[in-house]
């Protein structure tokens, strides 16, 4: 059974950005951990992502732990069923297709041990749909999603589906937090779950704005990152209403609310852009123009939020 302690073992299903750095978070903490993929490429890829998340956490003074020992943590394998084998605590961060999720949970299910916790890393897609691609195991499903990057970001989203047992979601809250991550419990399998049904409900407003000529994009993202995000990384929304006052909050939603977008579409603002070949930082553009690669993007967003979090807590990672 899986127990608060650090060297539960670990199986990572999927080798991508997700996946290398969920293998580097549990690593950290000394479990040992084996990392899956189809293809050696992408574990290779993996690979070398870690040895960047590692020289970037020990040059932020975020290492505790040496990293070569960190690195012998980690085993990968292109053989899921062997790679689950001995693993009490299983995650998938494969693509967000539900088709593709159910085949893996299905192998997964047929080839690890019958107490181990199946847990998804979907952003979105809900919990009960790929458990039930395993009736007899759908107790031990769980959502398990982790913000990115995950070995900076300290939430994590437990969620239940309609068969999760508690059980389950006690023992993932415990895995969570034995790697020093903030769980946070979604109690109903809703889509997009927390996190994601909010920065949604932001980015339709802020599209919404530009597309009616209120702003421009730039002006947007500034006002956003600059300005509420900023404010919102000290102190939440109900906090902040309860600062201002909740008949003021009250008065102001019920005038705002009306107005607010309710698209049930994206809309032509990334359309164009696909369109043009815009599709974000790898084709050089996406809403803004990027003169560096996604290693270097990626790298400088890292040192932002490092530069946050140690603004706010004062403590290391």
């Amino acid at each position: 059974m899986v127990t608060t302690d650090p060297d539960t073992p670990v199986t990572v299903v999927g080798a991508g950005t997700m996946g290398h750095g969920l293998a580097l978070q549990f690593a950290r903490f000394g479990a040992p951990v084996m990392l899956v993929d189809h293809r050696q490429s992408n574990l290779d890829d993996a690979r070398e992502g870690i040895d960047q998340a590692l020289d970037f956490l020990e040059s932020a003074g975020w290492l505790d732990a040496d990293p070569g020992a960190i690195r012998e943590n980690v085993s990968t394998t292109l053989d899921l069923s062997a790679g689950v084998s001995d693993a009490a605590f299983v995650i998938e961060t494969v693509s967000e297709d539900l088709d593709v999720k159910e085949a893996v949970f299905e192998r997964v299910a047929a080839a690890a041990p019958e107490d181990a916790i199946l847990a998804t890393n979907t952003s979105g897609i809900p919990i009960t749909d790929i458990g039930e691609a395993v009736p007899a195991a759908a107790d031990r499903v769980v959502g398990c999603h982790w913000w990115n990057p995950p070995y900076l970001l300290p939430t994590v989203e437990v969620v239940r589906g309609e068969e999760t047992s508690d059980e389950t979601v006690e023992r993932t809250v415990a895995v969570v937090e034995a790697v020093d991550r903030d769980p946070i419990v979604v109690q109903r399998d809703v889509p997009g779950f927390v996190w994601n049904r909010i920065q949604f409900a932001v980015l339709r407003e802020c599209t919404h704005l530009v597309t009616e000529g209120v702003a421009s994009l730039e002006d947007i993202e500034r006002a956003v990152r600059d300005g509420y995000a900023l404010r919102t990384a000290a102190i939440g929304p109900f906090e902040t209403a309860d600062l201002g006052g909740l008949d003021l909050f009250q008065s102001i939603a019920s005038n705002l609310y009306p107005h607010l977008s309710d698209a049930d579409a994206p809309g032509d603002l990334f359309a164009e852009r696909l369109g043009a070949g815009r599709g974000g930082v790898d084709d050089g553009a996406g809403f803004h123009e990027y003169d560096a690669d996604a290693t270097s993007v990626v790298r400088r967003r890292n040192e932002r939020v490092a530069a946050i979090r140690r603004a706010l807590d004062g403590s290391s990672d």
